[in-house]
Formats: C-alpha cells, structure tokens, sequence
C-alpha cells in the first residue's frame, strides 16, 4: 500500500514540489516496529521499473516496482535498516531495458558558505557554483544545476535528455536562499536545456544565466559546456601585463564587431579560429596594440550589435565554442596584442527567455518602471540594490578574466547607471534617499566592481564610457572616485566631428572646438574615441562626415586622425574608418574590403598603418598622456588661418616631438612658428605625402632656426 498521500501523489505527477527529494528517491520509515526502506521514483512513459540494489551481504538483488500512478510514478519497499546503493532497471514498451541513476539519491553539492554568501553579496566564484556543471558527485559524473529564483514555486531542468518534461527533474530548493539545485547523474556535456520555473500565475521557460554557451539563434537553449579542458599558453603575457603601467604605454585600440568585420562565402559568419589569424594578421599590419571586441556575450538579435544581453556568461556561439573564443584570445597574446571587450552591467533585455521578470517578480530589475525600464532602448535595469544581483555582474566580470583572460571591460553606458534621471522626464523618475538624482546603488557597485577586478587582476583596464562630466570618473575609489583606469572623451569626439563636418571657411569661427578639450584633457585619464556610435543611425561614415570632393574629404580624415593621435589620450578608432569606409557601418554585411582596390582607399590605409607605427615608435605619443607636463601650445591663436601648433615631451628634450596643422585647403608657405630650441629639426610625418594620396607639400629639405622671436620663443622658423 502507497505511503504517499492523494495531495502528495498529486503533487509529484503534476510538478509542484519546493522540495520533491522529501518524497522521490529512498525514504527509512517504520513498519511494524521495524525500520524499512521506500524507494520512490517518476518516470512517466516507461512499462515497467525495477529497483536494483546490493543488500547487506553484499548480494546483487532487483525488485520489480510497483506503479502507483498511471502517469509514471512507481513505489516499492524493502526490509533494511539503510539505505544500500540503488539504481533502477528501466522497460520501454519496445522491450528496450536500460540502467537509470536516481538524481534524487545525491545529497546538496551547494553548502552553506555557498548561498550565504551569495545572499549577502560576496561569492566572487559564483560561476563555479550556480548554471550547469560536469563534475563527479557522490563517485558518479553528471551534471550539477544551481539557479537562483527564491520566488518560484517550483524550478525543474528539461532538456533533450527527459523529453522537455518539467515532472522528470524537479529541483529543490535550499533553504531561505531561494537556490534551487539537482545533480542529474549520467547527464554528459553537450546536453541542452532550460529551467522550467512554474510561479502562481504562469509556467516559463528561461534559459539558464550562468550558460557557459547555448544554441544558435534563433534558437534559445542552453547548453552543458565542460570549461576546463583549454590549456592556455600565454602565462608570459599575463604576467608582463600586471606590471605594465597602461597610461605610460602606447594604446592604439582597434574596435571590432566580429559579425561584420567580413563575412565569409555567402554571408556566412567567419568562425572564431579562422577570425583570429585573420583580424591579427590585419591589427600586426596596422601597428594597433589592442583590438576591443563588441560585446561577444551571447544575444538573441543581430541588430542589437551585442548590447542586450541574455547570456552573461555565455560566448555567443554564432562563431564557435568557448575554447574556440580562447584560442583567439590566446593567439592574440601570443603577438602582443591586448584585448579588450565590451561589457553591459547597465541593462538587459526583455526576451522571454531571458533575465526579465525571472520568476514572475521583478528579480534581477527593479519592479517600478521609473527605475527599471530604459524607454529608449526597450531594456530592464539591474536593481544594484540587491545583492544576488551585484553578485551576479562583478562575479561575471571575474569569470570573463579568468576563464578567458581578457586584459580589460569598456563598461557601456555608464552615464545611464550614474543618473536616476537618465533620459527621463519630470515625474519619470525617483529621487534618491537624499533627493538627489544621483543612483547611490549603481554607484556603489561600480565602485565594488573597479576595486575587485583590479584587486583579483592587476593590470586589467577597465575603461568607462561616461558621456556627462561626472567627477572622478578615473579617481582611485579610496580618493572618492569611480576607480576606472580610463574614460571615453566623449566631449572631444563630437567637438571634433562638429568641427570636421564645417566648410574650412567657417572653421575659423568655430576654433574653440578645437582646443576646449585641453583645458580638461588631464582632470581625468581618458581615451580619444572615433567609436561606432558615430557612423550608423543616418550619421554617416567618417569619411562621409567630411566636407569637399573625394580629395578633399580623404584629406580632412587624414587631418582628424593625425590630429587624434598627437593628442594626449588613448586611441580608439572603429573598424573601416582606417580606409575610408564610404557607406554607414551595418551589422548585417562585411566591411567594404573592395575598396581597397582603388587608390584613395589603399593610400588612406597606408596612412593609417604608418602612423600607428610611428605612434607606437615614439614615447612623445604616449608616455605623458596622464601629465600636464608632457603637453605645451605653441600657438592656438591663429584662428583665421585655422593653424594649430603644440609640443608632446618625452623623457628626455631629444624625445620631444613637433605638432603642426592646418584645417584648412590653402596651402601656406613661408609659415612662421615659434620654437622651442635653436637647432635642425626634420620632418618625421606629413598627411599630404603623395604616399597618402596627399599633393606632397611638406618640409622634406628639414627646418632651421633663426634667432627671430615669435610667439613667446626667442627662435623661429618658416614652415610649408
């Protein structure tokens, strides 16, 4: 006769147990005064089930189950005091007979230490802990499930491997931690999967938030991946890298979108190891240091370019498999370059599958829309306030450095995070406890964020894209600031793009855009950036901004990069801006690569190529780019001839380099410039040479002082 009461048969069929191993697996109970054993079990769609065991005298015994529910659920007792070791003897109606391991014979792989501290905010190895892993669990192998959903009313896998069938693995839940586990034994890698999450109103499918990868979109699976086979080769890279000092150090960035940067046969996206020979043979070629890669997490839409998450953890596997994404990285380092990825702790999508309304509460975002909803990306807002949540984000910024040894995070719109008002009307937002518009929370966890990563990972930059003019955005934490290493010059990217879409006659009115920037340039560490933002939604390519005739326009971007890398500040330029793309950047096709079929092209590339050489070539470019000291005007003055002319300084006076510009077509002669010592000086670079596609006017024969003072200096010299 069944233990089970009609309430609790009921609930094992129809799936609504917070705890099903208090009925499923072995039970001791009392029978007639003496100890017995219950062995429980569901399997529907099975003909027959039966218990094999080793009893006490170490003899193999088997007995045939009883069905106690038409649906599956089978029952049978046996005399002994304790539990022996048990599987069960499966019957199709086929006839087929396979051995079954019963995941609800294992103990919690989870402890205590574990979920409390997640719970308060400080398990920095959750990704050890909560998704899916192989491991060997009580001397059998499957796979461990953690999930956090503490509102739920039951949480089961399903997968290809139980018919999607939310009965068959019903997890349990640990405590008041609101985690959720099972250990599914036999279970192997490659397995797909969600969590079925069944709450008062409604039954979801979510993927898991911890998936190390998933199905190919549109597909939205996740998928049981072993991360520890990789062996990496680039321990000498990495140790090199905690002690490099990046704001003393060349930084020419290179950003990519690995969906478009080209496409193979028939649009067809180009895997992560052919990809990598590819982009680095093209970034050795163009003397860059660092590629920074679009956000490369998995997503569900194309046309997000990456920035709406829905596997934080996961690689996205349009391109390939994790330890396919690391060799990339791994060749990378090989050849010295750094890479940097796009990170998004700001918001997150609202696909079904996804984190939005996890367990049909507001879990992972805020509940009122006021704080938790971007209207003008259609996005949910982290709730920083609590504390699974912030675990979440920085444990996920730790596995991405440690699993894939990323040298650095370009946080994604910071400005957003920092502002409760945010692109927000009056009334469409909530003040602070202070009244104050200032998100104290968000805050506070980009400080926690800096602090760890740098703490667990000296030398990985974290660079913050911050459009407003926020203090101490790169301050150290312990000094009141955000603790970034470096932060996006927005200001000077759209002064500039101002400036250069001007006709050169009505530039002379417009000089300040030219200059304001250095009156801020050292308030904080920042990098000069010619992102994507600037060449898609109708705004046009660089090249396309620029005014005049083909010549003209290729000579004016010429002038913009010039002018860019002279500057003090890191170097950021996107991908196809290098030859002069013509057409906007679109997601959906390859760079335009035939262009370099054609001389303009091909001459603007080789600009490019040769000064990111001389960049890296020259201390002057870079090793100052943090001190006041390392940057001097010669003359912003001359408004109507649109001539700029500045120093950068080395270490030693020999180092020091010489910057002149003219923004303008008119080609002057006999120039005069002021210069800071009487000796030969010799042009190393000039953005009209006929290797540029340029009309080859320049100082080739070198300068020479006169003793005749201008512009402050007791020296001068013509230029052309």
């Amino acid at each position: 006769m069944p233990l089970l009461s009609a309430h609790e048969i009921d609930s094992i069929v129809h799936a609504s147990l917070r705890d099903p191993f208090a009925l499923l697996g072995a039970h001791p109970f009392t029978k007639n005064g003496k100890t017995a054993i219950v062995f429980r079990s569901f399997l529907p769609g099975i003909q027959e089930l039966s218990l094999c065991f080793t009893d006490k005298k170490r003899k193999q015994q088997k007995k045939k189950m009883e069905l106690i529910h038409p649906e599956g659920l089978y029952e049978v007792q046996v005399k002994t005091e304790s539990i022996p070791e048990y599987h069960y003897s499966a019957k199709a109606h086929d006839g087929h007979r396979w051995d079954i391991e019963d995941p609800y014979r294992f103990l919690p792989v989870l402890g205590e230490l574990d979920l409390h501290l997640f719970n308060e905010g400080n398990h920095f190895h959750l990704y050890e802990k909560m998704g899916s892993h192989v491991i060997t669990h009580q001397r059998s192998k499957g796979v461990h499930f953690a999930l956090w959903a503490p509102n739920a009313e039951r949480v089961s896998v399903v997968g290809d491997f139980n018919f999607w069938d939310g009965r068959r693995h019903q997890m349990r839940l640990l405590g008041q931690s609101g985690v959720w586990e099972i250990f599914i034994p036999e279970l192997q890698e490659g397995a797909l999967y969600k969590y079925e999450v069944k709450t008062a109103s409604r039954t979801v499918l979510k993927s898991d938030p911890f998936a190390y990868t998933a199905q190919v979109r549109p597909e939205t699976a996740s998928k049981v991946y072993d991360l520890h086979r990789y062996k990496w080769d680039d321990n000498h890279w990495l140790i090199e890298r905690e002690k490099k000092n990046h704001l003393s150090s060349p930084m020419n960035i290179y950003e990519v979108h690995l969906g478009s940067w080209a496409r193979g046969e028939g649009g067809a996206f180009i895997p992560y190891r052919e990809m990598a020979h590819l982009l680095l043979d093209y970034v050795l070629n163009m003397h860059y240091t660092h590629i920074e890669l679009m956000p490369v997490m998995e997503h569900p839409l194309d046309a997000s370019w990456g920035y709406q998450v829905t596997g934080y953890y996961g690689v996205t596997s349009r391109f390939g498999t994790p330890d396919d994404f690391r060799y990339m990285v791994d060749l990378f380092h090989h050849h010295h370059i750094g890479v940097l990825i796009d990170w998004v702790p700001a918001h997150f999508p609202k696909d079904e599958h996804g984190l939005a309304h996890f367990d049909d509460t507001a879990l992972y975002e805020h509940a009122d829309p006021r704080q938790g909803e971007h209207a003008d990306w259609g996005t949910k807002i982290f709730n920083y306030g609590r504390h699974e949540v912030t675990n979440f984000l920085i444990s996920n910024a730790l596995f991405w450095a440690e699993h894939y040894h990323i040298d650095g995070f370009r946080v994604d719109a910071v400005a957003s995070m920092l502002y409760l008002d945010y692109s927000r009307n009056e009334g469409e937002w909530v003040p602070n406890v202070h009244g104050g518009n200032e998100n104290l929370e968000a805050i506070e966890f980009l400080k926690k964020f800096n602090e760890i990563i740098h703490g667990r990972y000296p030398g990985i930059l974290t660079i913050a894209e911050e459009s407003t003019a926020w203090a101490g955005v790169t301050q150290p934490v312990y000094l009141g600031g955000l603790g970034f290493d470096m932060k996006w010059n927005m200001g000077w990217m759209n002064d500039m793009l101002s400036f250069f879409q001007k006709d050169p006659i009505y530039r002379k009115y417009h000089f300040g855009n030219l200059t304001f920037s250095l009156l801020y340039a050292f308030s904080e560490h920042f990098a000069l950036v010619l992102s994507h933002d600037e060449v898609v939604h109708s705004k046009g390519s660089l090249l396309n901004k620029m005014p005049g005739d083909e010549w003209q326009k290729c000579a004016n971007l010429r002038l913009l990069l010039g002018f860019m890398y002279a500057l003090p500040g890191k170097k950021l330029l996107f991908m196809g801006g290098e030859f002069g793309q013509w057409s906007e950047w679109s997601e959906a096709k390859s760079l335009d690569w035939e262009l370099l079929q054609h001389e303009p092209h091909a001459k603007l590339q080789c600009f490019c190529s040769d000064l990111g050489k001389l960049y890296s070539s020259k201390p002057a470019f870079w090793l100052k780019d943090a001190d006041p000291q390392g940057f001097e005007w010669i003359d912003f003055h001359d408004a109507d001839s649109s001539v700029i002319s500045f120093i950068r300084r080395g270490e030693k006076a020999e180092d020091d380099l010489l910057f002149f510009f003219n923004f303008t077509p008119t080609l002057r002669k006999n120039y005069r410039v002021g210069l800071p010592e009487n000796r030969a000086y010799r042009e190393l670079f000039n953005s009209d040479s006929s290797l540029y596609w340029g009309s080859n006017n320049g100082n080739g024969n070198g300068i020479k002082t006169v003793q005749h003072p201008w512009q402050g200096r007791s020296q001068s010299a013509l230029l052309t």
